[in-house]
């Protein structure tokens, strides 16, 4: 091991995150001198199986950093910096739990995070091309929400994102520039129907209009496509996040309540209706039956599991055996290190299933995830509406990507 890559310090902190809740920032310094931070971003609707975040009744993450300060800052101290997977199992080890209930998940994921960055920065490398190697890299699609309903928004919606996907351009600036203008002719749209308070922004940089059922919502951001001239270049999405409105076997939504199977059809007739390629979480977190059913009828949308697997290789698994989707979400926080990120990814990337990196709702200023989406080659990143700061940054870290390194934009469907 080379002394100068030894890791020296490794100390936590609270700050706070874009909902104005508290969170964790992870410093990492080596001996070298170098040093670089991990945060962990957290989420509003969240999988029941997710890795544990580690609160206080107050909502403080303290004993988070107590965690970072007390335990796994003796454990890693000496290690090479470059050893992200011999340190990532050290500190599951540490834990020994399984759902990192005794560190914290949000402790490891920003360890994890910074070990990776403080090593980057330490070797002189951009941090994709240190986690992707010497693969070559492309800029992920990206997904994004700009009119939000369910736990993101105070309207009627039960569907907590409506996203818009720019496939068909040659350029990742061309794609975001030209989500930009749908953005804002989407703004002007609300403004002239519901007045220009309705263009407040939510969690995620998306707009809330008072709207009550998911076809007005489909109708709203459809036709700011096709204003702004992009109906053959921009398609629709959406992240139902169904376990939130799932109650006592049925789904309560657009003002009734249906069945799982009823379910089925109502997915199946506003795809026949709109272009929606990609659909998010449509049923509730445990029916890996429905979601295999949903994805046979809809050949042409990418059905997409999150809560359904949390990031984790033991419920992917599930659903590979049972064909349930052809999408799943990588939430490096869910699984608590980036190792176990990686495990999942591959695993996705081996049986053909469309990779999307993701954001939460809480997020930072950080853009860590734009890196890794580029060196992880993800097909798609997910990181909110082309607003607010904590989103933007993920943006335009990818522009400044594509700028230095003319990496190739391709549709990835």
């Amino acid at each position: 091991m080379s002394d100068e890559f030894a890791i020296k310090k490794v100390k936590g902190m609270e700050i706070i995150d874009s909902r104005g809740n508290r969170t964790i920032r992870t410093f990492v310094t080596i001996e070298k001198g170098i040093s670089s931070f991990g945060d962990a971003p957290a989420g509003a609707s969240k999988g029941s199986r997710e890795a544990l975040e580690l609160r206080d009744s107050k909502g403080s993450v303290k004993p988070a950093v107590d965690a970072v300060n007390n335990y796994i800052s003796t454990a890693l101290s000496g290690l090479d910096v470059r050893r992200q997977r011999e340190i990532d199992l050290t500190m599951i080890k540490l834990d020994g739990t399984e759902n990192k209930s005794k560190l914290g998940a949000n402790a490891m994921i920003s360890t994890s995070i910074a070990i990776a960055k403080t090593a980057a920065l330490g070797l002189g490398m951009d941090i994709f091309n240190y986690i992707g190697g010497g693969r070559s890299h492309s800029i992920p699609i990206p997904l994004l929400n700009i009119l939000n309903g369910g736990l993101h928004a105070g309207n009627s919606l039960k569907i907590q994102e409506f996203l818009i996907i720019p496939v068909n351009f040659d350029k990742f600036s061309e794609a975001l520039f030209a989500a930009l203008d749908v953005y804002k002719t989407l703004k002007n749209l609300i403004t002239e129907r519901f007045g220009k308070i309705y263009t407040a922004l939510g969690d995620e940089g998306g707009v809330a209009p008072p709207l009550e059922k998911t076809e007005d919502a489909l109708d709203l951001v459809y036709t700011a496509i096709k204003n702004s001239g992009y109906e053959d270049k921009i398609f629709l999405g959406m992240d139902a996040a169904a376990s939130d409105f799932y109650v006592d076997g049925e789904y309560e939504i657009d003002g009734s309540k249906k069945s799982p199977d009823d379910m089925i059809e109502y997915y199946a007739n506003l795809a026949n209706q709109y272009p929606i390629i990609y659909l998010e979480d449509p049923f509730d977190e445990n029916d890996f039956k429905r979601f295999s059913i949903l994805q046979s009828k809809l050949k042409n949308t990418i059905v997409t599991g999150d809560d359904l697997y949390t990031t984790n290789v033991k419920y992917l698994k599930k659903g590979i055996e049972e064909k349930s989707t052809k999408g799943v979400i990588v939430k490096p926080n869910q699984i608590g290190t980036l190792t176990e990120t990686f495990q999942f990814f591959d695993l996705a990337r081996e049986n053909s299933i469309k990779t999307i990196i993701s954001h939460r709702s809480g997020e930072t200023e950080d853009n860590f995830i734009a890196d890794l989406a580029v060196a992880l080659n993800s097909d798609f990143i997910k990181t909110g509406a082309p607003a607010r700061g904590e989103r933007t940054s993920k943006y335009n870290r990818l522009l400044e990507i594509e700028n230095n390194y003319c990496l190739e934009y391709k549709n990835k469907l």
